[in-house]
């Protein structure tokens, strides 16, 4: 019996030539199309895929389903990051962008994200209603379906989406500026889509993983201290590199490190990036940050006068508030953010070029920049632990959540809780314990901040514990 097709916090996903197979994608396809259709949409799409396993081949059966549903499609040639997909949806009026990627997950799984014709995230309702659409397709052999013959038709389109969105950059950002600032960077694309566009934008920088290897050399590519070990040591071993960018496998997570080689976490590109935009170039406008962000974003708001939203876990929901409300920056933990100015959408590469841009203008390193916010709103360390735990043991514990079992972990008493995505314990009014089950992986995530990273890590060693995990 077929697995049933969910969408989670950020797209379907599922393990190649397990669940992810060209039947199942075109199932997926259909789904999408007929939403299209009885949305009465015009049937324009945009499909890509990253640098995972097979991409080319599951973009090619996206493009065969749309184009026999009536589609103008618009195919990228080679890897593209998701940003990419979604700029190129909004600039192309399409009403769907599709992109064959799994983001940060391990090397095994590809997936399936759709992107709304305001270049970002399709929201949840509309995602639930393609949802419901998966049922068993019977459509034509794909095998019987010539793309040669749709491009002479003028109905597909190789579309450069890469250099669209390079002149999207170079129209944004004084790259020239940046370039002759004096200041060496460097980026890691931990072998995704985001590695050929950085050698076209600051081709004499340092690079790592910026090669095609769809194993990910053993890691997911996740821009998480852990899986950046090699990067931290280029960095730290190096007398002349002022910063390092690193993005995820489809280029639109971030993380960065400091001269040091110390790891700047997402939560604090997210407090540099208000601090730029409004500090520095008088920008206003709504924050929205996920339920898991720190609390130091709060503070720096209220410090600058500005509004703070707190969304759900999962980009589409702060790319909801952006559609809806004047946003200067949308943040989540997991290193998506957007910023006014530029699409609706997560963009590690866009991000880190305003980080860049941000050192460049002012002379100041990025640890001055960072003390500068701390100078705000005080210190902090977050800290995230993924447990792979049975499914017994993970029930318990989120039975435990609900009924309000967790008194105390260890020596850290709870002195409220917060259940609007997951269950946030706080210890005190600047640390807390968060658990939650991932939406897009098999997993059990718990999250800590506290002033110190000893002391997060105490918390979360202690919430294990009391976990029994």
């Amino acid at each position: 019996m077929r697995t049933p097709i969910k969408f989670g916090t950020d797209g379907w996903r599922a393990i190649i030539a397990d669940d992810f197979t060209v039947d199942n994608v075109a199932l997926v396809t259909s789904a999408t199309a007929r939403w299209v259709v009885q949305s009465r949409l015009p049937k324009v799409a945009v499909v890509g895929h990253d640098c995972r396993f097979g991409g080319e081949l599951f973009a090619e059966a996206v493009a065969k389903v749309l184009l026999h549903e009536g589609f103008i499609v618009h195919l990228a040639k080679g890897p593209v990051s998701t940003p990419m997909v979604s700029l190129g949806t909004k600039e192309l009026e399409a009403s769907i962008g599709i992109i064959i990627t799994a983001s940060h997950n391990a090397p095994a799984y590809n997936g399936f994200k759709l992107k709304g014709g305001f270049g970002g995230p399709l929201l949840e309702n509309d995602v639930r209603a393609i949802e419901a659409r998966i049922t068993e397709w019977a459509g034509v052999e794909l095998r019987s379906i010539d793309l040669d013959e749709y491009i002479q038709r003028k109905r597909l389109f190789y579309t450069d989406l890469e250099t669209m969105y390079v002149e999207k950059v170079e129209a944004a950002f004084d790259l020239d500026a940046i370039r002759s600032s004096g200041l060496e960077f460097a980026f890691d694309a931990m072998y995704g889509s985001g590695q050929d566009v950085m050698r076209r934008l600051f081709p004499d920088i340092t690079f790592l993983h910026c090669e095609r290897n769809p194993l990910f050399g053993g890691i997911a590519p996740e821009p998480i201290l852990r899986n950046l070990g090699e990067f931290a040591e280029v960095l730290q071993l190096a007398d002349n590199l002022d910063c390092g960018l690193a993005v995820d496998g489809d280029a639109d997570r971030i993380a960065l490190f400091d001269s040091e080689g110390n790891y700047v976490d997402s939560h604090h590109v997210l407090l540099l990036l208000i601090h730029y935009l409004h500090h520095y170039k008088g920008m206003t406008g709504k924050v929205g940050a996920g339920f898991s962000s720190s609390v130091k974003v709060k503070r720096l708001c209220d410090h600058y006068g500005l509004e703070l939203e707190t969304v759900r876990i999962g980009f589409k929901h702060l790319c909801g508030i952006m559609l809806r409300d004047d946003v200067l920056v949308g943040g989540e933990e997991s290193g998506g953010i957007a910023v006014k100015g530029h699409i609706p959408e997560r963009d590690g590469i866009w991000n880190g070029m305003l980080i860049w841009e941000m050192m460049a203008a002012t002379g100041k390193s990025l640890r001055a920049l960072i003390d500068e916010v701390y100078a705000i709103t005080g210190p902090f360390a977050f800290e995230r632990s993924d447990l792979h735990i049975s499914e017994g043991l993970k029930e318990k514990v989120i039975m435990k959540c609900r009924t309000g079992a967790f008194a105390a972990f260890g020596g850290y008493t709870v002195q409220r809780v917060e259940d609007f995505d997951g269950w946030k314990f706080w210890l005190s009014d600047q640390s807390w314990v968060m658990i939650r089950p991932s939406g897009t992986e098999p997993v059990l995530r718990t999250y800590s901040e506290a002033a110190t990273r000893e002391e997060a890590l105490a918390i979360l060693e202690a919430c294990r514990e009391e976990m029994g995990a």
